[in-house]
């Protein structure tokens, strides 16, 4: 579980064989602890992943990373905030083991695990770093286990 207080703390607990607390441990937890950082903004759970958006507009990811999911351009597992290329982030969200996130410019991008093409880059290649998805004006973005959703500013998808 993930949690954001209203000071932009970022709080997690709960199962943690991959670092997907984010503690720097692959403890589990029974009550929330403190990642490090502050002025986080926006945060998202893949399947075994973690997702977060500071209000400088990076973005970090901790966890499972077997398909790329973290987009660090590498398939380690991190228990520990691993900043995202790029700055400009608007929007994220989290598949079972795919990322997406939207560019403050309307662009998407994807990575992660791609075997049934839920990275809408018409291939199925597994990507561990962040790829665009063609197109621009991309207004909102959500995932499933292994399906992506994205409608852009005309309302078109």
């Amino acid at each position: 579980s993930l949690a954001r207080k209203s000071d932009g703390t970022l709080w997690s607990w709960g199962a943690n064989n991959y670092g997907q607390i984010g503690d720097n441990t692959t403890t589990c937890r029974s009550s929330p602890v403190q990642i490090p950082g502050t002025q986080w903004n926006d945060i998202e759970g893949g399947c075994n992943h973690s997702l977060a958006r500071k209000s400088d507009g990076t973005l970090w990811s901790w966890g499972y990373n077997l398909y790329g999911q973290l987009g660090d351009n590498t398939t380690t597992c991190r228990s520990s905030p691993i900043q995202i290329p790029g700055t400009q982030w608007n929007d994220i969200a989290g598949g079972g083991n795919h990322s997406l996130a939207r560019k403050s410019d309307g662009t998407l991008w994807v990575w992660g695990r791609n075997n049934c093409g839920q990275l809408g880059d018409n291939t199925t290649t597994y990507r561990s770093s962040p790829v665009q998805v063609p197109g621009t004006q991309w207004n909102d973005i959500a995932s499933g286990n292994s399906h992506s959703l994205a409608i852009k500013y005309n309302n078109t998808a």
